[in-house]
């Protein structure tokens, strides 16, 4: 048995032992044995609880009322989270409500109240049996459900096929619920299978987004923010963040200037917003800016994405917010154990060849060319000016090499099929999460392995990321991140003019071998008046381009209710990256050189740090039912560092060193090194305020100072305001059934 009492005043002191000991015998005996009930007493009781235990929900009482309790842990132990809202009630009803539906009683003697179980002959026991079926939305089968016995913890989840297996009453309801849809309870009612269809729920109204140190009803915007979640994301799965974003969002152009693996993306929000300095968009990834690219980002580890666009979103992100802020929200643990992985292969060909000459026809079109000189320079032939640029000469030059004995080509290379391959892509997921009412954990491990479609470009990503959170107390929440992303990559699209692959795969002649017998590498210098190159094989054998970064980064936060409505939050993140990124070209090619014998290797190495300190408050407020406020404030401080060293030399000794020996060239380069380092701080804040649900207002406004600024102005002030109004709330629409929502927006920003 547990008893929770303060000091009870006695009648006579010097019993009191003797007497407690009576007292507590009698009171266990009557409540085993006989029903009694007593009156009241006057006090009322006030409780706000969601899925508490009954301890807790006691206690609250017991502090609340001066009444004391008395039960066994064994029987509390069993029972389910209470779910209670009450204000200023009777203990009686306070009592009533919170063992509703519970396997529960109470009994109040004096200032003592027994809470045991219902007796035996009150709870009909009820058969368990066997439901089994399958959970579908309107695409099919749905993993992940939660399948749950109402009234109790007792549950399971869908399988990847949807189907699930559960022991429940012959009376009972079983509950399906799965983020996004519609909870919907089915009764059993003896059924031993049950199949299932839920529905999204409806989302114009009910759905969060973020906006920037902080959340928001989309119906309740006043700029422009757009939205897709993990699950949309995967619905084309990429190793590029970036890519996958391409057509998901209006507004948010991507394109790929490379089909290399995890290469060259580029986003732009809302066009270009500068012709002189960089417009990539901002970064934020769980609150804290993201410094090393989208690339730099598991997919599979996103819960949601939600895209600043205009002015009036952007200002609260001064002036890094000029070209479009991307916030990354990502998956956390959640309440229970769930292991999950996913996995996709791939097989990646060239889906089109562009139409080029073969050997037959480049021939063809040269000894075209040279007949029309003599119309065109009728002197110049005459005069025999152009008799060494004969085609029968230069090729019966090269018999043997190139030619036969009857000048026809020896060679008919397809450069585009000869310099690319049927790649195999793959990526692994692998997800462990789980926690309580009050913790929760989560560890998501990836495995990519991109092999792009040229010779010998592949891209290779493990990320690990480690989530944790815990309620420590009402006011108190804490949690952190922690995330390491290594990546390879080897690029076959570096080389500028005639050394680049995908340029070289249409330009290459076909008469020229990627190889010729004695096993040196075929080169467009080998036939007269071309220009200078390695084939295109050449070069992604020999030519070694790696981009190797290691990228950790930390974050943790505090949470602090002050009271109902006003919260403050403490965000400190760090992130440090090793990028090294070494280049060797072999002494078998050459590039534009006709001797083809020049070999270089260079390292290029650059670390980067950046942390970040973010502390704000949010004072979320309803009057009167119809107006609504919302304040944040807060002050930021963040500062980057970056240290880099580069080197190169040339004509090396032999190819066995690569860029590991760079003391083996002979002509090597002066040696360089940089460093960068800004920092800002600043103080931001915004105002929501709405009317009735139709007349909205922000106010947002922005002091950023920088190091980046310049020399007589290190501060700017970055303001914002935006108006809306919902149109589809008054009256005459407010019953359309053509119009669900409907609202007009007019946003001002200086950015």
């Amino acid at each position: 048995m547990n008893f929770n009492s303060k000091a009870t005043p006695l009648v006579w002191p010097q019993l009191s032992k003797i007497i407690l000991a009576m007292k507590l015998t009698a009171i266990i005996l009557i409540a085993a044995l006989t029903q009694v009930s007593a009156k009241t007493y006057s006090q009322v009781v006030t409780l706000h609880q969601k899925n508490a235990t009954v301890q807790k929900v006691l206690k609250a009482i017991e502090k609340q009322t001066g009444y004391h309790f008395l039960y066994d842990k064994r029987d509390v132990g069993k029972v389910g989270g209470i779910n209670i809202e009450v204000e200023g009630v009777s203990l009686s009803q306070a009592l009533d409500q919170c063992f509703k539906d519970q396997p529960l009683t109470y009994k109040i003697f004096q200032e003592t109240i027994v809470v045991k179980k219902k007796d035996t002959e009150q709870v009909k026991p009820v058969a368990d049996i066997k439901v089994s079926g399958t959970v579908s939305d309107a695409k099919g089968p749905l993993p992940g459900v939660s399948v749950r016995i109402k009234g109790t913890q007792i549950g399971t989840q869908t399988d990847v096929s949807g189907k699930y297996t559960l022991n429940a009453p012959d009376n009972g309801t079983l509950v399906f619920s799965f983020v996004g849809y519609t909870t919907q309870e089915v009764a059993v009612a003896g059924k031993t299978t049950l199949d299932v269809i839920i529905t999204e729920a409806p989302k114009a109204l009910s759905e969060v987004v973020v906006v920037g140190y902080g959340t928001a009803k989309r119906v309740d915007l006043t700029g422009s923010v757009g939205s897709v979640s993990g699950k949309q994301l995967q619905d084309r799965p990429q190793t590029n963040l970036e890519q996958e974003l391409s057509g998901k969002i209006a507004g948010v152009n991507v394109s790929t200037n490379s089909g290399a693996p995890g290469g060259a993306t580029k986003i732009r929000i809302r066009g270009y917003s500068s012709i002189n300095t960089n417009t990539d968009p901002l970064y934020v990834v769980d609150g804290v800016v993201w410094t090393e690219g989208g690339n730099s980002i598991n997919p599979n580890d996103i819960e949601t994405i939600d895209v600043l666009k205009d002015a009036s979103s952007t200002a609260i992100y001064g002036t890094r917010g000029a070209n479009g802020v991307i916030l990354v929200t990502t998956k956390r643990g959640k309440k229970g154990g769930i292991v999950s992985y996913d996995a996709y292969v791939s097989i990646n060909h060239m889906a089109k060849e562009i139409p080029v000459l073969n050997s037959a026809q480049f021939m063809a079109i040269e000894d075209q060319s040279y007949a029309n000189i003599k119309k065109y320079d009728a002197v110049g032939w005459a005069s025999g000016k152009y008799a060494d640029q004969d085609p029968v000469k230069l090729r019966t030059a090269l018999i043997g090499k190139l030619f036969d004995q009857n000048l026809k080509p020896l060679y008919d290379v397809d450069w585009q099929k000869a310099s690319t391959r049927t790649s195999v892509s793959q990526n692994h997921n692998l997800a462990f999460t789980g926690g309580s009412d009050d913790i929760n954990y989560g560890l998501f491990l990836n495995y990519a392995d991109d092999e792009g479609i040229i010779l010998n470009s592949y891209l290779k990503r493990y990320n690990v990321r480690l989530t944790f959170d815990n309620q420590i107390k009402p006011w108190l929440k804490v949690g952190a991140t922690l995330n390491y992303n290594t990546q390879d990559k080897r690029t076959a699209d570096d080389g500028a003019g005639g050394n680049n692959i995908p340029r070289m795969l249409i330009e290459m002649v076909p008469f020229i071998p990627i190889k010729y017998p004695d096993g040196s590498y075929g080169k467009r210098t080998d036939y007269p008046n071309l220009e200078g190159g390695d084939n295109p094989v050449a070069q992604a054998n020999e030519v070694v381009s790696l981009y190797k970064t290691r990228v950790f980064s930390g974050n943790g936060y505090a949470n602090i209710t002050i009271f109902p409505g006003l919260d403050f939050r403490s965000v400190l993140g760090v992130t440090t990256s090793a990028n090294y990124d070494p280049h060797f070209q072999s002494g078998l090619v050459g590039g534009p050189t006709a001797d083809q014998k020049y070999s270089s290797a260079s390292i290029d190495e650059a670390n980067n740090t950046y942390w970040q300190w973010d502390n704000y408050a949010t004072y979320n407020k309803v009057f009167n039912k119809v107006h609504t406020l919302n304040v944040v404030a807060g002050y930021e401080k963040t500062a980057f560092q970056q240290t880099g060293v580069y080197a190169n030399t040339g004509s090396l000794a032999d190819n066995y060193y690569q860029f590991y020996n760079l003391s083996a060239g002979s002509i090597p380069a002066i040696p360089q090194s940089n460093y960068l380092a800004y920092q800002f701080e600043s103080i931001f804040g915004r105002i929501n305020y709405g009317y009735d649900n139709k007349y909205l207002l922000t106010v947002t406004g922005r002091r950023d100072g920088s190091s980046r600024f310049g020399t007589n102005v290190k501060n700017g002030f970055f303001p914002s305001a935006a108006i809306a109004w919902r149109a589809s709330q008054e009256d005459f629409l407010k019953d359309n059934k053509t119009i669900s929502d409907l609202k007009f927006r007019l946003s001002y920003g200086n950015r």
